[in-house]
């Protein structure tokens, strides 16, 4: 179904941690993008659904696939944290869709990573639905944005303030790297891993850096300003139709 090539994967073990989906009782698919899925070279067979939402909601682990949560830091409830990571949301892969751009295929809601903090990795349908809506009502608008793969009911019950019904959401990005993925290594005063981290941001994302600047302060430089314009731009975007989140933190 996916061709992976999972660059996030190669990077050291530090930077992730491997783990699994948890499967769950009777994933069945809401809904499914099928233009984005040929835009991404994905080969789904529409005529089995129930093979399909296996997939999508991480109980079947296609051929190829390299799952992993990601380690990054940030600020939450006003306060930094030294270490968040993908509580939720488990990265599948990667693959090159047919414009030769690298993008992300993660499952968010697919059980608990060893980032939860004693939370059950778990999502629930309307934030799904919502999330879904909103990603491709950006794309329809010409906002970046992460997309909407799929969405998939899980059969299971979720606790929050109350009983909600169990969902999993198919993100698509460029890159789930985060300014707290940079934050993560900074915070341990691991030098070489911002180091490794920057490089790889710039070898994905701004591989002109890299022609124009030999390795050194200059090409880190260099990324600071882009990403900076970069999010600046975004965040002005989205608030430009009236898009304002609590957290505010885009990817790369």
């Amino acid at each position: 179904m996916f061709s992976f090539d999972n660059s996030y994967a190669r990077l050291p073990e530090r930077f992730f941690a491997s783990v699994y989906p948890e499967p769950v009782e009777s994933p069945k698919l809401l809904a499914f993008n099928e233009k984005l899925a040929t835009e991404l070279g994905v080969e789904a067979d529409l005529s089995d659904p129930d093979r399909l939402a296996a997939v999508l909601s991480g109980n079947v682990i296609p051929a190829g696939s390299n799952p992993l949560a990601m380690a990054y830091a940030g600020h939450q409830f006003g306060n930094f944290v030294p270490q968040l990571g993908d509580g939720r949301a488990i990265l599948l892969g990667e693959v090159i869709d047919t414009h030769g751009r690298r993008r992300d295929i993660q499952l968010k809601g697919a059980g608990p990573t060893p980032f939860s903090r004693r939370g059950d990795g778990r999502a629930a349908l309307g934030p799904v639905l919502r999330e879904y809506i909103v990603s491709e009502a950006f794309a329809a608008l010409g906002l970046p944005a992460t997309r909407a793969l799929a969405a998939i009911s899980t059969g299971q019950p979720v606790y929050r303030e109350r009983v909600e019904q169990g969902a999993v959401f198919v993100r698509v990005a460029a890159s789930h790297v985060r300014v707290g993925t940079f934050q993560y290594f900074a915070a341990r005063g691991d030098t070489d891993g911002i180091r490794i981290l920057a490089d790889y941001v710039i070898d994905r994302h701004y591989p002109d850096l890299a022609s124009r600047f030999e390795p050194g302060p200059q090409r880190y430089a260099g990324l600071l300003e882009a990403v900076a314009f970069a999010q600046a731009e975004l965040i002005a975007r989205w608030l430009g139709v009236g898009f304002i989140h609590g957290v505010m933190t885009p990817t790369t």
